[in-house]
């Protein structure tokens, strides 16, 4: 079992939050709440770092991953209402929430808002902090798309 002692205390301050902790209500993919997801693509972004002896900022990396779908939505409703084109926005809702309840830095909200890339082609990751949350949130998504399906 790995170690996430150092990501958990960077960590400790924003899941802590009763609004974050809000997360847990919605679904991100198959069984997996927005919460669940977030965690997991702030597990991959610190083991990634490491691995590859990226030397991220941490506090920015850990952050942007943990908060990167902080949008508190239930986006698979499917009636044409405002949260159509869920891909496309959600990054911008994500960023803007994480400005609201958490004061986040420029650098922060730039691996929120341009996670989504190459999605949102306009929005391209330009610090090693935006490209590994970027990276490991397609995988994690595959993942949970892929393998944690919800059981019919």
């Amino acid at each position: 079992m790995k170690d996430y002692k150092e990501m958990n205390t960077v960590l400790s301050d924003v899941e802590s939050r009763d609004i974050v902790q809000e997360m847990k209500k919605y679904i991100q993919h198959g069984n997996v709440s927005t919460y669940e997801h977030c965690k997991n693509v702030a597990k991959l972004s610190y083991d990634i770092n490491r691995a590859l002896s990226m030397h991220a900022d941490l506090k920015v990396l850990l952050t942007g991953a943990m908060l990167h779908d902080f949008y508190l939505y239930d986006w698979h409703n499917e009636d044409g209402g405002e949260h159509n084109l869920h891909g496309f926005k959600h990054a911008k809702t994500a960023c803007d929430n994480a400005k609201k309840y958490f004061d986040v830095d420029d650098e922060t909200s730039h691996v929120i808002y341009s996670h989504m890339w190459p999605l949102n082609p306009e929005r391209v990751p330009k610090t090693k902090e935006a490209w590994i949350v970027c990276v490991a949130d397609k995988c994690i998504s595959l993942y949970e798309t892929l393998f944690r399906r919800k059981k019919e």
